[in-house]
């Protein structure tokens, strides 16, 4: 049975999962729109070095991602804009989203001469605040789409407006307003995604007391050439090239105080992490505390490899605290060494806490009546007909997976486009 051409189904969220999900459905003959949150396309998947099972750039895959949803006319998105509310029933949902100003047009052609005019600074969020933008900035270097956006929490307006005056393209708009769209859909999916739990939570564990402890996310950026240091993994206090550093697995993670579940993807994403530094320094050395290491399936022959590294050790222990040296800025770690059944202290240059994945939907309010469970995930089981999640809005999952779980949930729009469920 043909689908009819009007049907459309709409992604929320347009992060890895949402953007396959939002592909397969176009391919197959349907509309489909993104909304996104974030003024950009790729969620986390973008702000990653490497990924799996490849170890390629992220952007090998994105990239070709970007350029289908170019070339296709049956797929839109809007960024900066969030679901406000959502009526209807399986076949004919209305979709109120509000988007908010970006304050930027389409004639931008991502030039950077209103970055040189720009005289404010801002935090850097894509890089987790390592370094900082302009208050007119485009969000990294490889954006989708290539568009500059202004961050109106610090910018001046018109009482600056020196961007304005060096666009020669009339691409700035600090007049821009918010709008509300609203959006008609046969079939709904929400692909909220994760935010990385977070490390200040943990007060052991000393994150934004010790300037030398940072996150796994921080690591990917710092490890990045389109990161904060080029892509020199260097430590936040000095500047140091590192050399020895340790790995704290279950940052957060199998804790009934933080998240009471395993995060899935944390003893790879350290083990990985472990070969940017042993690639980049050739002399350092890496020290992985772990208390399980979950390598399931093809992935136990990478462990293999990272393990006969004679350069990167694996202590079987939790760690109890984390401190600094106050006078070389080095960090101690305290932990248990259950192979030798005793307590230790260590001295590394820097620290990388795995923190785990806690599901976007646990911060953000979803509509139309979604289900959650204790930790925030979405519940399958329990959304109404037409309504479907995938990705890291139903539980922890890597990039591969994700992928399969939105080309599944595709095939399930499709059919209720066509009238199943």
């Amino acid at each position: 049975m043909a689908i009819a051409p009007d049907k459309t189904v709409l992604v929320i969220g347009g992060g890895i999962s949402g953007i396959t999900a939002a592909l397969e459905t176009a391919e197959a003959g349907t509309k489909a729109v993104i909304v996104e949150r974030n003024p950009y396309l790729g969620g986390r998947v973008a702000q990653l070095y490497r990924y799996f099972p490849k170890l390629c750039p992220p952007y090998c895959g994105l990239e070709l991602n970007f350029r289908r949803i170019k070339e296709n006319p049956s797929i839109s998105y809007y960024t900066m804009a969030e679901v406000e509310d959502i009526s209807g029933s399986a076949g004919d949902f209305t979709v109120r989203v509000r988007q908010k100003a970006r304050y930027v047009n389409e004639k931008c052609t991502a030039c950077g001469a209103c970055v040189e005019a720009c005289p404010v600074e801002r935090p850097n969020d894509f890089n987790f605040g390592m370094d900082t933008t302009k208050a007119i900035y485009l969000p990294h270097d490889l954006a989708f789409p290539m568009r500059y956006v202004v961050d109106s929490n610090h910018c001046k307006g018109k009482s600056c407006g020196k961007c304005v005056e060096a666009c020669k393209y009339g691409a700035i708009d600090l007049d821009m307003q918010d709008k509300t769209v609203e959006i008609k859909a046969g079939a709904i999916v929400y692909a909220t995604g994760w935010n990385p739990y977070d490390a200040t939570r943990m007060d052991n564990l000393s994150f934004g007391r010790v300037k030398n402890v940072i996150t796994n996310m921080m690591m990917e950026r710092l490890s990045a050439q389109n990161g904060p240091t080029g892509g020199k993994i260097i430590r936040p206090s000095d500047g140091k090239e590192v050399q020895n550093i340790a790995f704290v697995q279950c940052a957060g993670s199998r804790d009934e105080n933080h998240l009471n579940y395993c995060s899935a993807i944390c003893c790879m994403a350290s083990m990985k992490q472990a070969t940017y530094i042993r690639e980049k320094n050739p002399d350092s050395r890496v020290t992985i505390f772990y208390i399980d290491l979950r390598t399931p399936g093809k992935y136990e022959d990478f462990y293999r490899k990272v393990q006969a590294d004679e350069n990167i050790r694996f202590v079987k222990g939790k760690v109890a605290k984390i401190e600094e040296d106050p006078e070389t800025g080095n960090v101690l770690v305290t932990a248990e060494d259950v192979a030798n059944l005793k307590k230790i202290t260590e001295e590394f240059e820097m620290v990388v806490l795995a923190t785990g994945m806690e599901p976007q939907a646990r911060s953000q309010g979803l509509p139309g009546n979604v289900n959650t469970e204790e930790n925030g995930f979405i519940m399958a089981d329990g959304l109404p007909s037409g309504i479907f999640a995938t990705g890291v809005a139903t539980r922890p999952l890597d990039v591969n997976t994700s992928n399969q779980d939105a080309t599944a949930k595709a095939i399930k729009c499709l059919q209720t486009l066509v009238g199943g469920r």
